[in-house]
């Protein structure tokens, strides 16, 4: 089942409970993916890794706007946020601790022999590839500088 019919049908749900701030996600997400779709041209479908890339943008755009709230001594705004980013990680693949992403991050520096900062770049780059959708890019890079440094 694609994402698209998920969400539709996550959209009924959410519509006969009167869950008004899943629906609300749901939509977000909806809008994003017809968003996507035309952009992307004349292709009908976006690809697995594109929908993982556009749901983790979602929730990091809701983490990062609860966090300002958050700053700016607003609990009220921050938690609707927070509770947005719960929903549409429903539809996420299951997140990698950062016991497992340390431990793909040093076999990845071990296979590669990398060492040193200037390393990072590269490792970086395999880690994000190997780790898409599984990992926040925030957390693979801060492991990576720590296991570089």
């Amino acid at each position: 089942m694609s994402l698209a019919t998920l969400i539709m049908d996550e959209i009924k749900n959410a519509m006969r409970a009167k869950d008004t701030l899943a629906l609300e996600s749901l939509r977000a997400v909806k809008s994003a993916l017809l968003l996507a779709q035309t952009e992307s041209g004349a292709k009908e479908e976006i690809s697995a890794e594109e929908e993982i890339k556009l749901l983790q943008r979602l929730v990091k755009q809701r983490k990062d706007s609860a966090n300002i709230y958050t700053e700016q001594g607003r609990p009220d705004l921050a938690e609707p946020e927070l509770l947005q980013a719960a929903v549409i990680e429903k539809f996420l693949p299951a997140q990698l601790s950062e016991d497992e992403v340390a431990t793909v991050v040093a076999k990845i520096i071990a296979d590669n022999g990398a060492s040193g900062m200037a390393a990072m770049g590269k490792v970086m780059g395999l880690a994000s590839a190997e780790l898409a959708g599984k990992a926040d890019g925030k957390t693979i890079s801060t492991i990576v500088k720590k296991l570089l440094s």
